[in-house]
């Protein structure tokens, strides 16, 4: 049966395929038949996962298990509050990821939210009301206006029927629905006008139907099927992380264990130094590192809230920062989601409309002059059947607020302008409104008496007014329709008959607006006689007087042009996926500068037509992709992502879910979104803006090369303290430091420094530079060397200083005294150099004013140690002199000194600025 062309089907055909009589529907004993023999129609969740082994999942990471040894470490020394903290660490983050993913499991329940409860059906020619997880394919349903779409039907009758469609289609406005057959067989979802589906909502109408598709069959199960198929990526972050913790466990242990044999060789204590060589082990391997990611990644996370873009998963921040493609939905994201008229015909006059969005405000002009509307009576007369021939509303609505947020009502500046009712009415509603013209100062004028609605084969509605004694008849419609009803015609203020070349300079028009991706609506008039006969739709709309043309279309947002610009600029590639016409998304993506010359344009129907190796050629050349269903976004995610590109998904509807899911980083819309879309998503726009992605790339670049800066301290710190105890060792020197005061530099300096470089200010360029590679390694870029270089500075002048203080034939505990606060000293002057890709000469050292509190603090604590007499037995200091210091200070600032000097002579070079290049020479596809 599923083999079957649903929409191809005479009323006939569909009764004997699916056993149904159309007229009576089912009986009840058929029906519960089939329901035992279908299942029910819900969409099932597929196998669960229990929260418990959600739990344990997140202990399973190599870098838990690393951190796991490390708290054992700590215990045997006696360390019980370095254990604490790391156990606290890995409970944190272990939270953290079961909150996340079991967040993630709730958007097979949000999809199930969308089906309809209840549904009206014909039971053995009975009307009656059954749940809709009991309808079985061959159901006769009725329809109406408010009810969801309780299965995928085939409609059999209509009367003025639309359906809200875009969470699954991408469609902007409300489709017409007819029950003719459609002969073509392969068909977008959007263009199947004779079909209806689970969870789209009619807005208008009223309907018959036969239920062909329940539960998992049907497109909504479809999707449910992908969401539930499709494996959330690991993020370029996690990975990164998973590697370096492997890296620094190996190298940790590899030099510990040096250390231990080269100390036992040269006649070293064997219980000192491994008691040596644990604290060496538990200072290399940074056990807050997990914990100053999160932490950098939650502040991060309250800096991108303010700019109106909310994380539901922590390490999509980072991700999102490398995203090389964005994949964007047009409707509410590129453009405003708010049906807009802005170009007008009226006799040979072309207009140009002004104003954005609902709010009434903005004017007519005529080669760069306002329309005054008091001295154009065509014009004038355009805008009353506007607003009269209509049935939407204008009103001002409170301004959307976060659920938690208690908020004072707005005034009228501040609450918001909407439309009650079907857009494109809408739009003609506030073009009316911007010269003045609203139903308020039209209520008194003129009294409505009667409507023939909209119908999908008319293709035009009309409403009889009466008026000072007259009745007038408005009419708007499709252009090439509604003239056929015309006799005559608006030109330069008077009526005059419509000739044939009239005729033609009107469809010329039309042709133009459509060209341009325009919405073209004709309006019409006719003064009527109390005599004139108008009882029926064919006396009334006969004889009518043309006025003129308008052309509408859902704008683009003004702010996005220069995002997508910013994007392009920071090697960003920007693609539109829709399931709106085609011509219409080109035209949109020419605008904001998405679709550039050469650049291709593919439609479903072509999309589906390829291959995965032929789709892989094209996908980097490829710009906008039009009228596509679920399935190609995956694929089209699954193309780029086999490229090498990171990929961030936009998406509001519940067609969007599964590729949302499947991208590196999926993003929801707050407003438009639906509920599938969000719990699918790891970021979500509370203000449905691209712009606002754009900000979110910024802090996400910020905070990732925030991590890198603290790794690049931490490990250069680390490497310090190593090789200060390897090459005394393979020297033969006395230990330079104790293992208490190893454990202490790696608490002093690793803490408040680190956490206070995860809060660093962005560099300046930071948005000229094209994204990272996917595959990068965290110590791309130089910084493996400058983490090699500085370590080994820090640990040659450290073990300088205990040497020629040792020489100088003072105590050892004065030796390793000078050691321990020049190896402090050195890393705490050295969490200033790695603020800069560069070095200290190149950025204000006082500007991130957390790291100088941070630095004092440490200071303070180093200095405690040192002269505080309870102290200094537990850490085996002794007091230091003047001359001591200035041996501890010029040690410490070499590193720095020498790193930078270098920098400054240009052996450090910065980054070269890049350009995205755009690629194919082809011209757009049709």
């Amino acid at each position: 049966m599923e083999q079957k062309m649903w929409h191809q089907m005479e009323r006939g055909e569909l009764a004997k395929a699916l056993g149904c009589e159309p007229e009576r529907g089912l009986d009840a004993a058929e029906a519960s038949r089939r329901l035992e023999k279908q299942g029910r129609n819900e969409l099932s969740e597929g196998k669960r996962v229990s929260p418990l082994i959600l739990l344990l999942n997140q202990f399973k990471d190599f870098m838990v298990l690393v951190l796991v040894g490390a708290t054992l470490i700590s215990g045997l020394l006696g360390e019980y509050l370095d254990a604490l903290t790391i156990v606290a660490i890995i409970v944190i983050n272990g939270v953290l990821g079961f909150v996340q993913e079991f967040r993630a499991e709730r958007s097979l329940r949000a999809l199930q939210e969308l089906s309809a409860p209840h549904a009206k059906v014909m039971r053995g020619g009975v009307q009656t009301v059954v749940p809709a997880s009991e309808l079985v394919p061959g159901d006769l349903v009725l329809l109406e206006a408010g009810d969801r779409m309780p299965a995928d039907v085939r409609l059999l009758q209509t009367n003025s029927l639309y359906a809200e469609e875009s969470a699954l289609t991408g469609e902007s406005v409300p489709v017409g629905k007819h029950a003719a057959p459609i002969w073509e067989r392969e068909l977008p979802l959007g263009d199947q006008r004779n079909l209806g589906f689970m969870g789209t909502m009619i807005t208008r109408g009223t309907g018959r139907a036969v239920v062909i598709r329940t539960g998992m069959e049907t497109e909504m199960g479809r999707i449910a099927d992908l969401i539930q198929q499709t494996d959330a990526m690991q993020t370029p972050l996690q990975h990164r992380l998973e590697q370096l913790g492997k890296i620094l466990i190996a190298v940790a242990i590899g030099l510990t264990i040096m250390v231990v044999a080269a100390g036992i060789l040269h006649g070293q204590p064997a219980y000192g130094m491994f008691l040596a060589g644990v604290s060496l082990a538990v200072a290399a391997i940074p056990e807050g590192l997990p914990a100053i990611v999160t932490i950098a990644l939650a502040l991060g996370v309250q800096r991108m809230i303010r700019r109106k873009a909310i994380v539901r998963k922590l390490p999509s921040v980072e991700t999102l920062g490398c995203a090389s493609v964005i994949c964007s939905d047009k409707t509410g994201t590129l453009t405003q989601n708010k049906m807009t008229v802005t170009k007008a015909w009226i006799g040979g006059r072309e207009l140009e409309v002004t104003g954005e969005g609902y709010e009434p405000v903005g004017e007519l002009t005529e080669g760069g002059r306002s329309v005054d509307l008091k001295l154009d009576q065509p014009v004038r007369r355009m805008l009353q059947v506007a607003a009269l021939c209509n049935n939407a509303t204008l009103e001002q609505r409170e301004p959307a607020a976060p659920p938690a947020k208690k908020r004072k009502p707005a005034s009228d500046a501040e609450r918001e302008w909407a439309i009650k009712g079907d857009p494109t009415e809408g739009a003609l509603l506030v073009l009316a409104a911007k010269l003045g013209v609203t139903t308020r100062t039209l209520e008194g004028l003129y009294t409505r008496e009667r409507e023939f609605p909209f119908d999908s084969e008319r293709k035009r509605m009309s409403v009889l007014v009466g008026h000072q004694g007259g009745r007038l008849l408005c009419a708007k419609g499709a252009p090439d329709l509604l003239l056929e009803q015309c006799a005559y015609m608006l030109w330069d203020g008077k009526v005059v008959p419509l000739t044939p070349s009239l005729r033609q300079r009107v469809a010329d028009a039309a042709e133009q607006m459509a060209r341009q991706a325009l919405r073209v609506l004709g309006l019409a008039y006719r003064d009527l006689r109390e005599q004139d006969p108008c009882e029926t739709e064919e006396e009334a709309e006969s004889q009518l007087i043309f006025i003129g043309l308008a052309g509408m279309i859902d704008p683009p947002r003004r702010e996005v042009a220069e995002a997508i610009a910013t994007c392009r600029r920071a090697g960003i590639k920007t693609v539109m996926i829709t399931g709106d016409h085609q011509l219409t998304a080109e035209s949109i993506a020419r605008q904001l500068g998405i679709l550039p010359r050469g650049g291709l344009s593919f439609s479903g129907r072509e999309l589906a037509g390829m291959s995965d190796e032929q789709l892989d050629r094209q996908v980097d050349q490829t710009y906008v992709y039009a009228r596509v269903s679920p399935e190609h976004k995956l694929r089209i995610v699954k193309a780029l992502q086999r490229r090498g590109h990171i990929v961030a998904m936009t998406g509001d509807g519940v067609n969007d879910a599964p590729a949302i899911k499947a991208a590196d980083i999926g993003i929801a819309m707050g407003i438009t979104g639906t509920d599938v879309s969000k719990e699918a998503s790891a970021l979500v726009l509370s203000d449905d803006n691209f712009a606002t992605i754009v900000a979110a790339i910024e802090e996400g670049r910020g905070i990732y090369e925030n991590i890198r800066k603290f790794i690049r301290y931490l490990l250069a710190s680390n490497v310090g303290e190593i090789l200060t105890m390897f090459l005394a060792m393979m020297a033969g020197m006395p230990l330079p430091l104790v293992p208490i005061q190893i454990l202490w530099v790696n608490l002093v300096t690793d803490g408040l420094p680190a956490m206070a470089l995860g809060v660093d200010q962005a560099e300046k360029d930071l948005m000229q530079h094209k994204p990272r590679a996917a595959k990068e390694s965290v110590f791309a870029r130089r910084l493996g060397w400058k983490i090699i270089s500085r370590g080994v500075l820090i640990g040659v002048c450290t073990l300088g200083a205990f040497w020629l203080t040792l020489r100088s034939g003072t105590s050892l505990a004065h030796a390793q005294t000078v050691a321990f606060t020049t190896l402090v000293m050195a890393q705490l002057i050295h969490v200033f150099d790695c603020r800069s890709s560069r070095s200290i000469f190149h950025r204000n050292p006082l500007q991130n004013k957390y790291l100088v509190l941070a630095v004092l603090s440490s200071v303070a604590l180093m200095l405690g140690v040192l002269y505080i007499e309870a102290l200094q037995p537990i850490f085996k200091t002794v007091p230091l002199d003047f001359r001591s210091w200035c041996l501890v200070l010029v040690a410490a600032g070499i590193p720095t000194f020498v790193m930078g000097i270098g920098s400054v002579l240009g052996t450090s070079k910065p980054r070269k600025r890049t350009r995205l290049p755009l690629g194919g020479s082809r011209p757009v596809a049709r």
